[in-house]
């Protein structure tokens, strides 16, 4: 990998001090690739350096140079890998050598066990300005944030007897390049150069064939937007029951992404549309002239009801309300609610406003939560692994809070939620419960709304249907497929 000549400024030069760029301006010799130094500085931000200084990175000691690496980096934050901005210079390397007489580079790739300052000793770094490197990089990042498959760039420059240590490179994150480089008193400075991040919109549909999560993921909608649509649908739809094979989902949403398209960030859901045996459900975000944002259909009713219907995203109804086989039991008994298999450690959420009335341990139920939501109506959540920390009674929560994770204790086989809503201090079905819409739009909100959801439909015709090879998520997506659990 090599570093285009411009960024030889924007990555060492700016870093190293006047006497540095003196030097390298120098040892570069004029061609006309130099306009496209104020091409690179453009497309990013270069930060002052030492003017931001994490408390977390301050308070690094002093052996995070020899921090063992041991495990790579979360689905969530990818690692370093070449890109390539719009402008045409790449963010990982400083060029062939061969174009600047002395100047050498090496990349080294991080592996499992390494420590930076062994790595650097071991390039041929003097250990001194390997540890005084490392100690100015603490200004902009933390060198335990280092893990295995990153790609460090090693700048030299050689003399007619031995060559000179400059600094290192690397990608901390897919925004942001971090550079130390020595300054011309003999110590080391550090500094980042960030993307400049533009909003972008981006559409994704598909056909469903075993589950909405499993099919979108696959296609690379980001977890977050299908959360949210999994949400704002919970309200109508039965995820395990109305959803059959061929029905197909849209969904547009809109994302921070760097110079190259990379997305970066939350991805804030604007449209989503599921069509179901051939009916189409359609869903707009709106702000009102109060500010208050939240979803609408097609007439501009509130999507948002007095309870939901599946107060998990991702599970699978394991076991229905009625007369069954105990599982544990092994004799006939009333199941007065329903069952959502999932993951242990899958969270719960409040399905409705409330007041908790019991949050622990609780008879067969295990881990239990009870919220009181009106005079006449209760939710009751049972089996979790863990009620969530700081909930207890006379606590008001919200709808959509976490009130719990899922889990197997008490009288159940394996992990998943016991479900029930309480009428009149007595179990109904939950799947049969219907709760009256929320707000209607009218006046002035319902004009606008109308015009946003046309604005939004249009963006989303004239859009290509976008795909993300997104496989951290999809194999998230496949630990769904659990074995069906019941109480």
């Amino acid at each position: 990998m090599g570093y285009k000549k411009p960024l030889l400024f924007a990555g060492l030069g700016m870093l190293a001090g006047a006497a540095s760029v003196a030097l390298l301006t120098a040892l570069m010799p004029s061609s006309p690739e130099d306009s496209l130094a104020q091409q690179a500085t453009d497309s990013m931000e270069l930060s002052a350096s030492a003017v931001h200084t994490p408390s977390s990175f301050a308070s690094v000691p002093a052996t995070a140079d020899n921090a063992v690496i041991t495990s790579p980096r979360s689905a969530s934050r990818p690692s370093a890998v070449p890109r390539q901005p719009a402008n045409g210079v790449q963010l990982a390397s400083l060029g062939p050598t061969e174009q600047i007489p002395g100047l050498h580079q090496e990349t080294i790739k991080v592996q499992r066990g390494d420590t930076l300052l062994g790595m650097l000793v071991e390039a041929g770094v003097n250990s001194q300005e390997a540890h005084d490197s490392i100690a100015a990089m603490k200004q902009v990042y933390n060198p335990r944030d280092l893990r295995p498959g990153d790609e460090i760039t090693l700048t030299f420059l050689s003399g007619p007897q031995d060559r000179e240590f400059y600094g290192f490179s690397l990608e901390a994150d897919p925004v942001r390049t971090v550079y130390t480089a020595k300054e011309n008193e003999g110590g080391f400075s550090a500094n980042e150069l960030k993307a400049k991040l533009s909003e972008q919109t981006f559409r994704f549909e598909g056909k469903i064939h075993s589950s909405l999560f499993l099919a979108a993921t696959r296609q690379g909608v980001p977890l977050d937007a299908l959360q949210e649509l999994i949400k704002i649908f919970s309200y109508d739809v039965d995820f395990q029951r109305d959803i059959q094979d061929g029905d197909s989902f849209q969904i547009l949403f809109k994302q921070k992404a760097t110079p190259d398209g990379q997305p970066v960030g939350d991805a804030y859901l604007q449209f989503a549309s599921l069509t179901l045996s051939g009916k189409v459900f359609a869903l707009y975000r709106f702000e009102d002239t109060d500010g208050s944002v939240d979803y609408y259909n097609e007439k501009g009713q509130n999507v948002r009801k007095a309870l939901l219907r599946t107060p998990i995203n991702g599970a699978r109804l394991s076991s229905g309300f009625g007369m069954r086989t105990h599982p544990v039991l092994g004799y006939s008994k009333m199941h007065k609610g329903v069952d959502f298999a999932a993951p242990t450690g899958t969270p719960i959420y409040a399905a409705g406003d409330a007041t908790v009335e019991v949050a622990g341990p609780f008879s067969s139920y295990g881990n239990y939560v009870r919220l009181r939501h009106t005079s006449d109506y209760a939710t009751a959540y049972g089996h979790m692994n863990a009620v969530a920390k700081g909930l207890k009674p006379g606590m008001r929560v919200r709808q959509g809070d976490v009130i719990g994770y899922v889990g197997s204790t008490g009288r159940a086989t394996g992990p998943h939620l016991h479900y029930e809503i309480l009428k009149g201090g007595s179990q109904v079905n939950p799947i049969g419960v219907r709760f009256p819409s929320g707000r209607t739009l009218a006046g002035k909100d319902l004009k606008n709304f109308l015009a946003s959801r046309k604005k939004m439909e249009d963006t989303y015709a004239a859009l290509p249907v976008s795909s993300r090879n997104n496989l951290a998520l999809s194999q998230n997506s496949d630990s769904q497929d659990e074995q069906e659990n019941v109480e």
